[in-house]
């Protein structure tokens, strides 16, 4: 069947996610101890996630937006301590510049800029990387969809559907491209996709999916060669 489009997972695809997250934890840390140090006392990494839980339990609307729950887990810690809860949206834009700062696998570049002169390409994540603010990525997505946006996640049918819409190609025709075999692979499947399964070696997990991916790689380049064969 002729290839449409391509949809693309980002973090654990693109570049591996926990480093960079650790990362801009560790420099909101930083400027916690600079800006509101009663808080940055009271609440060291575990405290902080165990707030950010507390808020899911009381707004479980925001489950698919990763932003909304760290900034008002911010907010909440900086009231406890008696800090000014204004604060919480610097502290938020701390963070969260710093998590766009990811280190793509060496890979990426070279096989988006081959797949993207043939197909249009478009993000589909849970997470809250914006394609567009990672230096030199944006140029090479057609469009971009985030749970964050639509209210719901992968693996919902819903969410391959939009991005399909976007891609201006039938579910049927359309490539997801991702290393989660349970959100990407079986999602894909589900919703009507083909699904190339990326894993990479540095990061393989156990788990398998329960349909057969029509594609299953090590890497973008992989990807790049036998789709262009």
């Amino acid at each position: 069947m002729t290839l449409q489009a391509l949809t693309l997972d980002l973090d654990d695809t693109l570049w591996p996610v926990w480093p960079c997250i650790l990362r801009a934890e560790a420099l909101l840390r930083d400027w916690l101890v600079q800006q509101a140090p009663a808080t940055a006392a009271a609440h060291d990494p575990a405290a902080m996630r165990a707030i950010r839980e507390a808020v899911l339990r009381d707004r479980p609307d925001w489950r698919h937006d990763l932003s909304a729950l760290r900034r008002e887990g911010l907010r909440r810690a900086l009231l406890a301590a008696g800090d000014d809860p204004a604060l919480a949206e610097p502290a938020f834009e701390v963070f969260y510049a710093e998590r766009q700062r990811v280190e793509l696998f060496e890979d990426v570049l070279p096989a988006l800029e081959r797949l993207a002169a043939r197909w249009p390409v478009v993000a589909l994540s849970n997470g809250n990387a914006d394609v567009h603010r990672v230096p030199g990525l944006g140029r090479w997505f057609h469009a971009a969809v985030s749970a964050r946006e639509l209210g719901l996640g992968k693996p919902s049918p819903a969410v391959f559907a939009e991005a399909c819409r976007r891609a201006g190609a039938a579910a049927a025709q359309t490539l997801h491209i991702g290393d989660d075999a349970a959100l990407d692979v079986d999602g894909a499947l589900d919703a009507g996709l083909q699904a190339a399964w990326v894993r990479r070696p540095t990061l393989a997990s156990a788990a398998v999916p329960r349909g057969t991916p029509q594609h299953v790689v090590s890497s973008l380049t992989e990807l790049a060669d036998r789709l262009q064969a």
